[in-house]
């Protein structure tokens, strides 16, 4: 039997899981870190702190499996998309990772924008100028910290650089690559334009790999430390979306999924690069060689939810604590007491500005229709409402563009919620799955592990051998879809109503 490990790198805690190869799990392991946020607004992580975790979380499940360690054929590591990572000559980090979620680089996009033209950009990169990914965040170090700037030597993003850590090799691949806004998408290459517009060599650059393609292998201190194999190797992997899309077997024309983790996405996998003129949709290139996604992206999904319960359920979490249960079980049945519409309170969920249909990084959060009436347990169910207002409008930029599907795979934290699930259900109208496994992202690059390593000959036949085929299934009720409708209805005007607002409340010192 043969063996291959998935590596989660993502916002809140890196998850390392040694699968079989039948995708059965042996073991995992999970570490958190802390996330960094100096300015409102900014957002940032050290990447040492990675490294340690995947370090430590490695060794646990090496240890903990009880394999051979030859048995243990390769390695996919998949990771929180467009964090820059800077090293200089000697390949020291020179500056805390601007992660995927950080809005100071507005300026930076006007000036890219300005530099290149909306439609230019569009054509190459197949999105607009955007303050999460890495392109403004080059232009922003440029432009606030030009000590750093001129002593950056590697940029990555925060898996490579975990793959630089554990095999030496500096190098990336297509569909994280594709949210670097440096990348040519339609060509899978980087785009000489974009080096040339952020006045960087393409030598600072990783070499790009296909997913499944082997990048490296385990050098000898990452094994002493872990007790692998330098003999294990390293696929490409991919960015957090893409890897849970190959762990859901969502890999082939006409399949989509929805996730709620600390950001949302509607993610569907097309065999064309079709793209948004607008830009209000992100076009990637995906993990599967030769194919390409459709996503939007609500920034603050998960995170409104954690966001609300680190602030203001200390009740609940003691409640949690003394029964033994997750602290969102909790909240869950609290939120199930109130009717739908909350009593007519709702949540705008901007806490970090937004991408998907708006595009602006000023917006912030609001809950609308505030009354005496309304208890806690109101605004908990009124944010899980809003995100999948949010959501929703994210799967309508799709319909119009042409991507019809008929069904929703759901995953992420807010998919092992029941209510969540029945929401979303109800709200896009179509039926929802939630498959057996709940390993998502690390899943998806065990698997291109597998297809790197020989194990199996491509993508979508590693995932009819490695994902569980069971599945739950909601159906739509139509008298809730009624009301949920009404209420999106508001919800989708107060955006525009708001807009003005927020550009002048970001002017404010």
């Amino acid at each position: 039997m043969k063996y291959v490990i998935g590596i989660d790198l993502g916002t809140s805690a890196t998850k390392t899981v040694l699968f079989d190869e039948k995708g059965t799990t042996v073991a995992s392991a999970s570490r958190e870190y802390e996330l960094l946020q100096p300015h409102n607004g900014w957002a940032e992580q050290n990447p040492s702190d990675w490294y340690d975790a995947a370090i430590e979380t490695l060794s646990k499940v090496v240890s903990d499996s009880g394999v051979n360690k030859i048995d243990i054929v390769s390695i996919g590591i998949s990771g929180q998309m467009h964090g820059l990572v800077m090293l200089d000559e000697e390949c020291n980090v020179l500056r805390p990772s601007i992660l995927w979620c950080d809005q100071r680089t507005g300026k930076e996009c006007d000036e890219l924008t300005e530099i290149l033209g909306r439609e230019k950009l569009i054509e190459i990169t197949a999105n607009p100028a955007l303050t999460g990914f890495t392109a403004s965040k080059i232009l922003w170090v440029k432009n606030n910290e030009p000590e750093i700037f001129e002593k950056c030597r590697h940029i990555l993003l925060p898996k490579d650089y975990l793959r630089f850590r554990l095999t030496g090799e500096f190098a990336t691949e297509v569909s994280d690559a594709s949210g670097m806004q440096i990348l040519d998408v339609p060509q899978r290459k980087w785009s000489k334009v974009m080096i040339d517009a952020l006045s960087i060599k393409e030598e600072y650059l990783a070499k790009v790999y296909e997913s499944p393609e082997i990048t490296g292998y385990i050098n000898s201190d990452t094994a002493k430390k872990t007790g692998l194999s330098t003999a294990t190797s390293v696929v490409g992997g991919a960015g957090d979306n893409a890897a849970a899309a190959v762990g859901m077997g969502v890999v082939e024309e006409g399949k989509a999924f929805t996730t709620i983790g600390t950001s949302g996405v509607v993610f569907a996998h097309t065999d064309n690069p079709v793209i948004d003129p607008k830009g209000r949709v992100h076009t990637f290139c995906c993990a599967v060689p030769g194919a390409w996604h459709v996503m939007g992206v609500t920034q603050g999904a998960g995170l409104s939810l954690q966001w609300f319960k680190n602030n203001f359920c200390g009740e609940e979490s003691v409640q949690a604590a003394s029964e033994g249960k997750d602290v969102y079980v909790i909240t869950d049945a609290k939120a199930s007491e109130i009717a739908i519409g909350c009593d007519k309170l709702l949540y705008l969920p901007y806490l970090m500005g937004e991408r998907t249909p708006h595009l602006d990084p000023d917006c912030r959060g609001v809950f609308f229709g505030l009354s005496a009436i309304h208890t806690r347990s109101h605004f908990i169910r009124a944010i899980m409402e809003g995100v999948t207002y949010s959501l929703y409008d994210c799967l309508l930029v799709l319909k119009e563009m042409g991507i019809n599907p008929q069904s929703m795979l759901l995953c992420g934290g807010g998919g092992k919620s029941k209510l969540w699930k029945g929401m979303i259900c109800d709200t896009f109208d179509m039926p929802v799955l939630t498959t057996k496994s709940s390993e998502g992202p690390a899943l998806g690059v065990a698997i291109l592990a597998a297809v790197g390593s020989g194990i199996y000959p491509d993508v979508a036949t590693a995932c009819n051998a490695m994902i569980p085929d069971e599945a739950k299934i909601s159906n739509p009720d139509s008298t809730n879809t009624a009301k949920y409708r009404e209420y999106h209805a508001v919800y989708s005007s107060l955006y525009n109503s708001l807009k003005e607002n927020y550009k002048e409340l970001a002017k404010l010192r």
